[in-house]
């Protein structure tokens, strides 16, 4: 048997074709039994048969084998669970036949409390508290619920059977066929479903309401969700319908099932998943309450019900091979997510707000700890971390880089011949780049490895050297450090004018071209501002890399900035390219801000946002490298906003965007974070208002959070009044969002001994585990309070939340902050003798992002004229 131990993948002399499982739940004593009977075909001569299973107790006495074709039994000699490797390894007397047969396993196990395998929730119905059981089986848990072979490869039919009390809704993957009533229970029989894999499997069991409707060809849709919020699931209804109309028609293919659930679950780590048939989600993910939620959870249900249902197409329908695949999943879903929120809501211009994917991409994969978009798995524990925004975000803009080279009709047709030739199988990336190639015409293999099978992206360097115009590549590195790593990349440029575009492929270090000829115009000559031409490179944002222009180009790009000539994706790309340079100390923070000052008129939600999430980072760290400018660079930042927040008021306008409905709460948050005493005044009368009436108009959804972080800016502990009053708003909410907005507020107080009492709320039972990394977001003043409850409390955070992956959220959220190298060191002694695998690649991120911030604030310290720079732009008139 030691030869199956420590191995990645399971051996493959017998693979499953079929399981009928059988699984009986008890709900108060949080245990379950089953059974299970494999189809199994024996393709090799073997004495054992191996295939996964994890914490379940096997009862060794029912396991059988039985061949088809001569009926005869085998009953193993030896029956080994091996917990470290999750393998379950029967051993024969004999060599079973060649051929089909039978694999009879009968089981027990605990429904746990980790979000994980077959897992039990809890909610409360007519003030009970009650137990409901949901399965998660991505990215490898299935095995904690039934024996099986957990691989995405080893696809099989699955007929399932439960048996449940009788007064629950039951659910899986595909219709009830049959239910018998026996006394308090019953039985549920499900019809079969089609091939898939393991990971996909679903059952869930407990109290629910829920709406219908139907597609146009009769496929049936629900929203399930708890008793009395029925209402709140119909915005997703409405999404989840029209979006399978419309994959349907985009991937050629209808959907392959003939119901689709989609259910809300109280406790859940993830956002959502896409089980086949039955998809699982966050309520914050699913449900919208037109009273209480803000238009941004209307646009996160809309994104992640979009991102499941691509999944049913792209990753159920044809699945990875195996977890180093996983972006072909994540990455694509996540991008045709934003192709469907277009296609339904074309006012909320999601593609410019794409952007915000691409930033996080290039953030995570501008560190050395990066890793490449395939990445090489060898043990289920490593699986977890690569659900990331490696896989997520930069395989998502890769993606939409790629459809921007071949064009939008090339890659749509491409795409559809891919899934039909690969429908109910498994596929790997290059599958996908050889259909891309053939439909195209274009070296999509040799391009797309450059991306994929390395980590990191280029900064494109581009000056005017005489009548040249040169473009140099090199890995851009947040440290400041030059990597070795060289790719294909797509540039795009305009000049002047977007209608002088010109594109190639970069396949050098290297290139350079003249003027004249490449552009089809000369270079005005500088200080001629009213022919002044500018050059943009990476047009609309749509390649996966950063720019960097020499002084001359950077000049021009502000002044056509100014003079509003520029389109949104392009101002933001600008700047946040400049903002990865400043902190890579490839440019100077007076420039950084010279450029954020430019933008004082700017109005676009997403480039507005991105300048506010900027303005935060930039402010932590000048405060750590020049305390005595805080109230200048303060001064400046509110100086950004001001403009915007008394355009937007506190309340919503008459037929006013999505967009602004967004903005108003992220503008105002950031004034009350600036300490804008007319902000915080005005929030804490309106949050008065708010807790006299729940109704009020003086506090609507979209500024809730921005005065719940006003409150918090003025709360002490000689006057815990705010603190206390928040407190009492989260235990009367049952809505999430409004609970998930209370937590993200919380911890921004200044006061450390705020915080504490904070960090330790957090662990109480009032807030649920999944809920707890909402709260982690400390103040500057936190951070060391922060650090120092972690480590206090990691034995039982680590108990607690270390067998998922929202472990890594503890860590990343209270390390990567700090900004010395006293921390750095620090951080890597108390880790040293407890790191697991679930969280080394977390922790090397983290302990680096550090180190970069130090690097950064001996940068800032030994800048000359920032000082007289920051006075300036503070007191500047806009």
């Amino acid at each position: 048997m030691e030869q199956f131990k420590g191995q990645a993948r399971l051996p493959k002399f017998a693979v499953p074709k079929r399981y009928d499982i059988r699984l009986k739940p008890d709900l108060i004593t949080c245990r379950f039994a089953g059974s299970v009977a494999i189809d199994v075909d024996v393709v090799d001569h073997t004495q054992f048969i191996v295939l996964n299973a994890a914490e379940l107790s096997i009862d060794n006495g029912s396991i059988s084998f039985t061949c088809k074709a001569s009926s005869k039994e085998f009953k193993p000699t030896e029956v080994d669970l091996v917990e470290d490797d999750e393998i379950l390894v029967l051993e024969f007397p004999e060599i079973l036949p060649k051929g089909m047969g039978v694999l009879a396993i009968g089981f027990e196990g605990v429904l746990n409390d980790k979000m994980k395998g077959f897992y039990r929730s809890s909610y409360e119905h007519n003030g009970e508290k009650k137990n409901m059981a949901v399965t998660q089986f991505e990215p490898a848990d299935a095995r904690r619920c039934f024996p099986c072979w957990d691989e995405p490869v080893c696809k099989a039919t699955f007929k399932i059977t439960l048996d449940v009390p009788s007064e629950l809704v039951a659910l899986s993957n595909m219709p009830v066929i049959e239910e018998k009533l026996d006394g308090p229970l019953k039985t549920v029989s499900y019809q079969e479903s089609p091939v898939m894999s393991t990971y996909l499997v679903a059952v869930v069991i407990g109290l629910f309401d829920y709406v219908e409707d139907h597609t146009s060809d009769g496929i049936k849709v629900r929203v399930y969700c708890q008793v009395g919020k029925s209402n709140q699931g119909k915005f997703a209804l409405n999404v989840a319908v029209k979006t399978l109309e419309l994959y349907k028609v985009y991937f050629a293919v209808p959907y392959a099932l003939p119901k689709l659930d989609m259910i809300a679950i109280p406790d859940f780590a993830a956002g959502a998943m896409e089980n086949y048939g039955l998809v699982t989600y966050r309520e914050t993910a699913l449900l919208y309450d037109d009273q209480h939620s803000a238009a941004a959870n209307k646009q996160r249900v809309t994104t992640v019900v979009a991102h499941e249902l691509a999944h049913q197409w792209f990753g159920n329908l044809v699945t990875m091979e195996w977890w180093t695949h996983l972006w072909l999943n994540e990455g694509f879903a996540t991008w045709v997510s934003y192709l469907a929120a277009d296609s339904l809501f074309p006012e909320w211009k999601i593609w410019t707000q794409f952007l915000d994917e691409t930033t996080e991409g290039l953030r995570l994969d501008g560190l050395s700890e990066s890793h490449p978009i395939e990445v090489e798995i060898n043990h289920a524990g490593e699986i977890d971390e690569i659900f990331d925004a490696i896989s997520y975000r930069k395989g998502a803009s890769v993606i939409r880089m790629l459809q921007s080279f071949l064009g939008a009709e090339c890659f749509q047709r491409s795409l559809a011949s891919y899934i039909k030739k690969y429908a109910c199988s498994n596929a790997k990336t290059e599958d996908l780049w050889a259909a891309l190639e053939e439909g195209s015409g274009e070296p999509v293999n040799n391009i797309m490895n450059s991306w994929t099978k390395q980590k990191g992206y280029p900064v494109i360097s581009v000056k005017i050297r005489g009548q040249k115009l040169e473009f140099e590549q090199s890995q851009f590195l947040s440290s400041g450090s030059s990597g070795d790593g060289q790719w294909i990349v797509p540039i795009t440029l305009c000049c002047g004018s977007y209608d002088v575009r010109k594109n190639f492929l970069l396949q050098t270090k290297s290139e350079a071209f003249d003027i004249k000829e490449f552009l089809g115009c000369s270079i005005c000559k500088e200080g001629d501002s009213a022919a002044c031409a500018w050059i943009k490179v990476n047009v609309n944002q749509t390649g996966f890399y950063r720019v960097k222009y020499d002084e001359d180009l950077a000049a021009r790009l502000r002044f056509a900035i100014e003079k509003k000539l520029l389109s949104e994706t392009d101002r933001f790309g600008i700047l946040d390219d400049s903002f990865a340079l400043c902190m890579a100390r490839q440019q100077s923070l007076t420039s950084l801000l010279t450029l954020m000052g430019s933008l004082r008129e700017e109005t676009d939600y997403t480039v507005l946002s991105n300048l506010i999430s900027i303005s935060y980072k930039v402010g932590r760290i000048a405060t750590d490298a020049t305390p005595e400018l805080v109230d200048y660079i303060k001064q400046f930042f509110i100086s950004l906003f001001q403009n915007s927040a008394e355009k937007l008021g506190w309340e919503p306008k008459k037929g006013e965007s999505h967009l602004d409905a967004m903005l108003r709460g992220e503008v105002l948050t950031a004034l009350a974070l600036f300490g804008h005493d007319e902000t915080l005044n005005e929030a804490c009368k309106r949050f008065n208002a708010f807790l006299a009436d729940r109704t009020t108009p003086l506090l609507p959804p979209d500024t809730r959070k921005a005065a719940y972080v006003a409150v918090m800016q003025r709360v002490s502990s000689s006057d815990r009044s705010g603190f206390e009053s928040l407190l009492r708003v989260y235990r009367e909410t049952d809505l999430s969002q409004e609970k998930t907005r209370i937590l993200s507020s919380l911890a921004s107080c200044p006061d450390v001994s705020i915080v504490q009492d904070v960090l330790n709320f957090l662990l109480t039972p009032e807030v649920r585990s999944q809920d707890v990394v909402h709260g982690l977001a400390v103040s500057r003043e936190g951070r060391e309070t922060a650090w120092k409850w972690l480590k206090a409390n990691w034995d039982h955070i680590s108990k607690t939340w270390g067998s998922g992956f929202l472990i890594t959220r503890f860590v990343s959220s209270i390390v990567s902050p700090f900004a010395s190298f006293e921390k750095a060191e620090e951080v890597e002694e108390f880790f040293a003798s407890r790191t697991k695998p679930s969280i080394a690649r977390t922790l090397r991120q983290s302990i680096e992002r550090v180190i970069i911030n130090a690097k950064w604030v001996q940068s800032v310290q030994a800048e000359g004229q920032l000082a007289d720079a920051v006075k300036e732009l503070a007191f500047r008139r806009y």
